[in-house]
């Protein structure tokens, strides 16, 4: 009796820690389609995301905008490097707020992608998209 005891204490540990994982995981799956426009060069379904104002950084020229300036920005960019890639490397946030750090290639140049999004009445909207030239 001692022995089933342990085996279903065990099996429901294992439960219990797959399904935090993949509770946390699904946090992230706002990423999926943000790195899928990203990836296209798609700067019309991209804006879709962006908060009605936000910060775009495109080599280190930082504006608050809102969210058809930051559409025009982002074109604007996309019409001189367009996307070849765009892998998503790390991501971390908090229950408001996630972040993402990725790597686009573009116009034979690598670029480092910073997202920042917050949820506000349960949907995802892009605070800050930051694109840097990477070293």
């Amino acid at each position: 009796m001692k022995k089933w005891t342990v085996v279903i204490a065990a099996a429901l540990a294992l439960c219990l820690g797959l399904n935090a994982h993949a509770q946390n995981k699904g946090d992230f799956d706002v990423f999926i389609p943000i790195a899928k426009y990203i990836r296209l060069g798609d700067a019309e379904k991209l804006s879709a995301w962006f908060a009605d104002n936000l910060e775009v950084t495109v080599f280190s020229n930082t504006n608050d905008t809102s969210r058809n300036q930051a559409r025009q920005i982002v074109k604007s960019f996309f019409d001189s490097y367009k996307p070849s890639s765009f892998n998503i490397e790390h991501t971390a946030g908090r229950s408001n707020m996630k972040y993402a750090l990725g790597h686009l290639k573009a116009g034979g140049e690598v670029f480092e992608v910073t997202i920042f999004v917050s949820i506000k009445d349960q949907t995802y909207k892009i605070q800050q998209l930051k694109i840097a030239k990477s070293d």
